[in-house]
């Protein structure tokens, strides 16, 4: 393995299976190419009750500011039927200008191209005027509890600040270089359920069918507009994603009904704005309705936008010096784990293009590897010497 070699390095990465939560020798192998090159590795598993421990890294080469940050998950979904694979998904196959594998896109071609870019840069500039640094962690694709999070917690508990970050997830669409994520919309989960009186399906009049009242909430909700947009962000959307009665006779009136909907909404709210007012209209929709009801949120993640400055100026133009491309800015798309680094410190996301993830036969263009470790190392030059 050349550590110089995003592709090597990729290859390597790729053929460590660490379906969440297991890191499957992934953190062990960058903690052995970080350590000898200089960097204060730390590992660190963290726990929570009803959850799987999950490993983490964090490893930083400097003391002083600017301290620049690469953020990443090693962890991976799971490949499906191995058969429809064109290669074995953790054999890191090359193929016809292809690297394929599971985690080639995302986003252990990413890290690769990241610690490559620095290993390089060190070498080549020997002491940084700043720091670098990994935050890699086993639980993006996860439920995001023990990862991410709680090494940024962790960072806190040490006083160790970082000026900026950039999240290599896949942000490309279509070429490496289209697209940087400057921000996400807010989520948050709903958990509806409406109380009813089970009974006899022949005497409806002694019993309450809590059914058709769920119906007419949800129908309400789905149809009611929640805004227009905002300048940097798409229209927020709210869609049903469970629809469930616990009952299994047909000839019984249900006691109970259930739905989930989540709504991505954008900086015309907050969570706190946005909770309260699906709380509001559940309850005004309920009481129309005739309905008993009991709800409840889960937030994962609020909304958020990194505006012009060093960070984002020194991505733009490491892009468009690399590829000649002029970025779009996007704020599109799901959640990621920048979600929780936003509240920490300047975000940004860049990486390789997405069309492939999560898919049968993930793969990532070996020209782009290269070229977007070039990218990396010259976000970091820009960065630390010429900001």
């Amino acid at each position: 393995m050349d550590i110089h070699d995003p592709v090597s390095l990729a290859q390597a990465l790729i053929r460590c299976p660490s379906v969440t939560p297991h890191e499957g020798g992934a953190l062990t192998m960058l903690k052995n190419i970080l350590e000898p090159g200089g960097f204060d590795v730390h590992r660190m598993t963290f726990t929570e009750p009803g959850t799987a421990d999950v490993e983490n890294l964090y490893a930083r080469y400097g003391l002083h500011g600017p301290h620049l940050c690469f953020a990443g998950h090693v962890d991976v979904v799971p490949p499906g039927r191995e058969d429809l694979w064109l290669h074995p998904p953790f054999a890191a196959a090359i193929d016809d200008g292809f690297l394929h594998g599971r985690g080639a896109a995302d986003m252990k071609g990413a890290i690769a191209c990241f610690v490559s870019a620095a290993v390089r840069i060190i070498e080549r500039k020997g002491d940084l005027p700043g720091s670098l640094s990994f935050l890699i962690t086993g639980d993006e694709e996860g439920p995001g509890i023990n990862g991410t999070v709680k090494v940024l917690d962790w960072l806190q508990d040490r006083d160790e600040r970082i000026a900026g970050c950039i999240v290599g997830e896949p942000t490309s669409s279509v070429q490496l270089g289209d697209t940087i994520k400057i921000g996400r919309r807010g989520s948050i989960t709903v958990n509806l359920k409406v109380h009813g009186i089970q009974g006899h399906v022949a005497y409806p009049q002694n019993a309450d069918n809590p059914v058709p009242k769920l119906v007419r909430i949800l129908d309400r909700l789905v149809n009611t507009q929640l805004d227009n947009g905002s300048a940097a962000f798409e229209p927020s959307n709210l869609q049903v994603t469970l629809i469930s009665v616990p009952n299994t006779a047909s000839n019984v009136i249900p006691a109970e009904a259930h739905a989930t909907f989540n709504v991505r909404y954008n900086d015309n709210w907050s969570r706190r704005t946005i909770q309260a007012w699906l709380d509001k209209r559940c309850h005004e929709e309920a009481k129309a309705a005739d309905a008993a009801i009991t709800i409840d949120f889960q937030g994962s993640g609020d909304v958020f936008l990194t505006k012009p400055g060093p960070l984002l100026n020194a991505m733009v133009a490491a892009v468009k010096e690399a590829t000649g491309c002029t970025s779009e800015l996007s704020t599109n798309g799901g959640t990621s784990d920048a979600r929780f680094i936003q509240a920490y410190c300047p975000v940004i996301e860049f990486g390789l293009v997405n069309q492939t993830i999560h898919q049968v036969n993930e793969r990532v263009a070996v020209a782009d590897l290269y070229l977007l470790s070039q990218i990396y190392e010259r976000l970091i030059e820009i960065y630390l010497y010429e900001n």
